[in-house]
């Protein structure tokens, strides 16, 4: 088999986040570049045409219903303070909308014809989220503040007579809230009072505005599609099955997954939703008969994998959806809402690497200390293993609330290219099974998803062709403190480190992180006035003489979610105890690596790293 360096992979591209417009262009995002710009197409595999030229990452693209232009968003080295902006496709004439750089603004959609839009934005606060309206050719301080909020609120579209939004509120990642909000008056109407945590997700408006459909689970462990009666406030559900709880080694067949999220087109009453079935997605599109019942139309033929991020032509007679797989890179497709017809409207290349290289993971579940079965993606090179077994990446997804799923990743497919194995680990807390095993690591639980690594350590043990010598923890953002909590805790089982944006002091974290996001981390980890002791027992950074390990640590300067302080004091204090480190800190990223240039120096120093120690 040839062997490609990890700078070809790392040019792999993908296309997504997709907008179908009025004039039938499809515009999308695509890294070509080396950052995420707008691109768009007339036809299926026609040359694209690029529409934005930024050192800068584009975040979203959003088309006008009537106009040939669309608001995009973009933020400044990774700090997520992200201005919109109005691009015009005949002219390419780009303006900024908000002019607000010290401010975060989130999209929250055009009105019917084109003329205004909503948005939400920290400006008053940082730490609490207001909503604004803006005309489509104001900028700046033309927006109109309609609702002063006092948490973290979002706006998730007009109604049919663009008279109301859908507020939402998230108190935690699992606790939410929705509210209709009166533009004009600024009424604000709650729907959704409740005890405990609940969420309410993917909000959509119904055809007339006189519902929302939505996925909650607000009587069931799993997220299922319902409908909210916004006059007497009762729910129904639409799905039509009962989804009851759903544990991680549960039968697909026997249902009890999530609905991820909802689509609906207002005029035609078609809607698509996709259910997550042990990571991957399936995908029902009907039309909305009554209330409560869709008929089904055929499903699309999507590569096997993830598929979101639907985006209704303008007479719902098709929609465009991005679809990856674990051997395919990112692309859009175009289906025909009615027949399920299929096509690919975009060709991200693979840089030349054949896609039949590409190696597809195995989906295994394995014992841990209590019994459960925790589900994982092994991915096994197709060469000969060597006598003494392959090399292992125990890769550790962040969030705590995510989950890794089986979608195209660049490095892991150099990792198998090169000889390594790659485990991918869901252990508690993630989700996508239910809001029971993502709240088994809360608080004082916390340690107990750290035992999920070793007993999936313990399961790679057991596999005649890994090398339980030659084991690494790797891992961004949360799952940058899994590595180092497990490199802490389980010293005797590591190879290697690498942490890249991670977590090393919960107590420090929380006192640095964005004020806009403490409220919503402390309800996951532990506060700062009642965990305190706590917190630090279980910080990595504190039981640092444990590490028995080399340890690569990577971070960016302008990270608002973890800031750069941990890894500086990580780094510092696995000195003191003679840890062989390295670290490597980019000045113009943030939380994660956007630019191409940068990705391309981290991943090869961490192959180096790899190859030094490993």
């Amino acid at each position: 088999m040839h062997r490609y360096d990890v700078e070809r992979y790392l040019n792999v591209r993908g296309a997504g986040g997709a907008d179908l417009g009025p004039d039938g262009r499809l515009s999308f995002l695509l890294d070509t570049t080396g950052t995420s710009q707008v691109w768009s197409v007339d036809a299926p595999l026609s040359w694209p045409e690029q529409r934005t030229f930024f050192e800068e990452r584009v975040t979203f693209v959003d088309g006008s219903p009537e106009r040939s232009e669309a608001v995009f968003g973009m933020d400044e080295g990774g700090n997520e303070r992200a201005q919109l902006y109005r691009l015009d496709f005949g002219s390419g004439e780009i303006t900024d909308l908000t002019e607000r750089p010290g401010a975060k603004h989130r999209w929250g959609g055009w009105t019917s014809d084109g003329e205004r839009f909503a948005f939400a934005s920290n400006r008053r606060e940082e730490a609490v989220f207001d909503v604004y309206v803006q005309n489509r050719d104001g900028v700046g301080d033309d927006a109109e503040l309609v609702h002063e909020g006092d948490g973290w609120l979002s706006v998730a579209g007009w109604s049919p007579a663009d008279d109301r939004l859908i507020v939402h509120e998230a108190h935690s990642s699992f606790d939410h809230d929705l509210y209709t909000l009166h533009v004009e008056s600024g009424e604000l109407t709650h729907h959704t009072p409740h005890e405990g945590d609940v969420r309410y997700g993917s909000p959509e408006w119904g055809p007339d505005g006189e519902a929302i459909y939505l996925v909650t689970d607000r009587e069931t462990d799993t997220l299922r599609l319902e409908r909210l009666d916004l006059e007497t406030g009762d729910f129904g559900v639409v799905d039509g099955e009962e989804r009851g709880r759903t544990a991680p080694d549960a039968d697909p067949d026997e249902g009890g997954w999530n609905v991820d999220g909802v689509a609906i087109h207002e005029e035609s009453r078609r809607i698509v939703y996709s259910r997550n079935v042990d990571g991957y997605t399936e995908i029902t599109v009907g039309e909305l008969v009554a209330p409560d019942r869709i008929d089904e139309f055929p499903e699309p033929d999507l590569p096997r994998g993830v598929a979101g991020g639907v985006s209704f032509g303008p007479d719902g007679d098709r929609f465009a959806i991005t679809a990856t797989g674990s051997t395919d890179n990112a692309n859009v497709h175009v289906v025909e809402t009615t027949t399920g017809e299929t096509e690919r409207w975009t060709n991200a290349s693979t840089a030349g690497i054949p896609r039949d290289t590409f190696v597809e993971p195995e989906l295994v579940h394995y014992p841990t200390f209590d019994e459960r079965e925790i589900p994982a993606f092994f991915s096994v090179p197709e060469t000969d293993a060597p006598e003494s077994g392959y090399p292992v990446v125990v890769d550790i997804h962040g969030g705590p609330e995510s989950q890794r799923r089986p979608s195209f990743e660049a490095v892991k497919q150099y990792l198998l290219n090169g000889g390594y194995t790659v485990f991918e680990p869901n252990v508690r807390g993630s989700s996508g099974y239910g809001k029971a095993y993502a709240a088994l690591d809360d608080v004082e639980n916390r340690m107990d998803s750290v035992a999920d690594l070793r007993a999936g350590v313990e399961w790679l043990h057991d596999h005649p062709e890994v090398d339980p010598d030659r084991i690494v923890a790797m891992g961004g953002s949360y799952g940058g403190f899994m590595v180092l909590a497990a490199l802490t805790e389980y010293p005797e089982l590591w190879a290697a480190g690498v942490d890249v944006v991670g977590i090393a002091n919960f107590v420090t974290f929380l006192e640095n992180t964005g004020d806009w996001r403490r409220e919503l981390r402390e309800a996951e980890y532990g506060s700062l006035a009642e965990d305190r002791e706590f917190l630090e027992s279980i910080s990595p950074i504190n039981n640092v003489e444990s590490i028995e390990s080399p340890l690569f640590v990577l971070h960016g300067a302008n990270d608002p979610r973890v800031p750069v302080g941990e890894a500086e004091r990580i780094v510092e204090e696995a000195r003191k105890q003679d840890v062989p480190v390295r670290k490597l800190i980019f000045d113009d990223e943030g939380h994660g690596f956007s630019k191409l240039e940068n990705r391309i120096e981290a991943y090869r120093a961490i192959v180096e790293f790899l190859g030094e120690h490993v």
